[in-house]
């Protein structure tokens, strides 16, 4: 590695003194830039940097629990209402101005100022009033007992601490002039297509990293990443599915001078379809989509075994998660039969099905970037072909994407869930929010009113009994009104020279715990 390779170093280079200096720098890569790393604004702000520059007031524990952080301590009205919030009294900003509940306060207002673009997430409705009762004693008062509130605090954004002195008019809507947080590392430089770098915060308040210095090469293409790791030029990967070619993550678990591992289960990946336009307008071709993809052989041949096949939006293991669904198991003629009853026809010698002279026609669109996913979309186009189904590739840059989801401008789209934390309630709250995907899709739905009421009685009843009923008919509804085709369910992957140690991984799946890396001394 080009900080830890500290063998590679002496052997080809013979710089004892600098692969000694180097034992505290780590070198990886990822698909863009972080961004300006906005903690209360989300794309082109990556996830993973905004856990590392800012802190929540409790931390999410893989357990499902939170422990205090910035909070040492909490309690609430009888009614649930009202929160009383300790804070720690030895913490500053990495540019060593104090965090306190004055600081806190600024930071929420801030955020509830733009409320409209944080509406997906149910807690940012439900705040009335945050106000400081002293330097140390933070109360915030809601509209009604919000079970997930401090699930949702422990989220990586937006209710997260910058340094009120970095607000730009008097907050953060229009962006930010430096990212100043409390956490265990800050923000250095940043090159454009280039490369961040992260340092540790030396006026940390907590267990201070064994890296002082964090470089990260902004490298687009998964194979590059992959050469750029054999060569030494990074020292690890962390991600997703789309970290690395597959085939070569698999070639990696069984090279003797790196340490590849694999995450339980923790997202789901799926195609949105969308109910408001296009032949997916019909339940009959959602349903048809969902029989004519071979999920079984796109996890063994593209996904090479790392993912388990998904029949419904959550695995079973996820809280609240129905247990009764039946799956669409892979079924070509059942799907041929659905569309032969819904009146789309195929023509003798005519490779695409029709009905009233147009053809039976759906873009599939996804990040360009994202080679696994390309992959992935040609086998389901493959498959639909088989079917009568003319399947259009639509592979663009990540925010255009991103504006065809918050736009509706797609038939099929890729899609996910959010993993720990957020899953089932907040990734539920965002499906009422024009900005997602997942409302897009549902638009269309005789009862896409009903599935967002009964969202926003799941989230604000105290009633356990009446929750499980109510998670379970919204995610009964949305699995038989066929909105979704789900494909799998995503295991994390991280990839490391022996000189790194084991890479741990985080309870939040869209972190990556740099400051318990503890390189192994040679």
């Amino acid at each position: 590695m080009s900080t830890i390779r500290l063998t590679l170093l002496a052997l080809v280079a013979c710089v004892p003194l600098l692969a000694q200096a180097a034992q505290h720098q780590l070198t990886t890569a990822w698909p863009v830039n972080v961004g300006p790393l906005n903690p209360h604004l989300y794309t082109p702000n990556q996830m993973f940097a905004q856990s590392m520059v800012y802190e929540p007031l409790v931390k999410y524990q893989a357990d499902g629990s939170v422990q205090p952080w910035l909070a040492i301590r909490w309690h609430h009205t009888a009614d649930g209402k009202t929160w009383q919030f300790t804070l720690r009294d030895d913490v500053t900003f990495s540019n060593g101005e104090p965090f306190n509940a004055q600081a806190a306060v600024a930071n929420f207002q801030a955020v509830l100022a733009n409320r409209q673009r944080h509406a997906w997430l149910e807690l940012a409705n439900q705040i009335t009033d945050v106000r400081a009762l002293s330097a140390t004693e933070l109360q915030i008062t809601l509209k009604s007992a919000y079970a997930p509130l401090l699930q949702e605090l422990a989220l990586p954004r937006p209710f997260r601490f910058i340094a009120p002195s970095q607000f730009i008019d008097g907050g953060t809507a229009r962006g930010i002039k430096a990212p100043i947080g409390t956490g265990p590392w800050r923000l250095a430089s940043s090159q454009l297509n280039q490369r961040d770098v992260l340092v540790r915060n030396e006026h940390y308040w907590g267990r201070k990293p064994a890296l002082q210095q964090i470089t990260i090469k902004v490298i687009p293409d998964a194979t590059s990443r992959a050469v750029a790791f054999e060569t030494g030029e990074i020292d690890m990967l962390y991600g997703d599915e789309g970290l690395l070619p597959l085939d070569t993550f698999e070639r990696f678990r069984h090279h003797p001078g790196y340490v590849a591992r694999l995450s339980a289960p923790a997202e789901t990946v799926m195609l949105a379809l969308n109910t408001s336009q296009g032949p997916t307008r019909e339940q009959a071709v959602r349903e048809a989509l969902n029989y004519a993809v071979d999920k079984q052989t796109l996890v063994d041949s593209v996904l090479y075994g790392t993912q388990q096949v998904a029949d419904t939006l959550f695995a079973p293991s996820v809280p609240y998660a129905p247990q009764d669904l039946t799956p669409r198991r892979y079924d070509p003629a059942k799907a041929r039969a659905l569309l032969e009853q819904a009146g789309w026809q195929q023509p003798e010698g005519q490779p695409w099905r029709q009905k009233a002279g147009q053809p039976l026609a759906i873009e599939l669109a996804f990040i360009g970037t994202d080679a696994l996913a390309k992959s992935m979309a040609e086998i389901i186009q493959a498959n639909l072909r088989q079917v009568g189904v003319q399947v259009t590739l639509v592979g663009e840059e990540e925010s255009s994407i991103y504006a065809r989801q918050r736009e509706g401008r797609f038939g099929m789209i890729f899609n996910r869930t959010w993993g720990a934390p957020y899953d089932p309630h907040a990734f539920l709250s965002s499906m009422r929010v024009p900005s997602h995907a997942d409302y897009q899709a549902q638009r269309g739905l005789p009862d896409k009113a009903l599935i967002d009421k009964e969202i926003s009685e799941v989230l604000t009843t105290g009633d356990e009994a009446l929750r499980r009923k109510l998670y379970h008919d919204v995610l009964t509804r949305l699995h038989q009104d066929a909105v979704y085709l789900p494909i799998s369910y995503v295991s994390l992957m991280s990839v490391a020279h022996q000189e790194v140690g084991e890479i741990p991984f985080a309870p939040v799946t869209t972190e990556i715990p740099f400051d318990q890396i503890n390189p192994v001394t040679p």
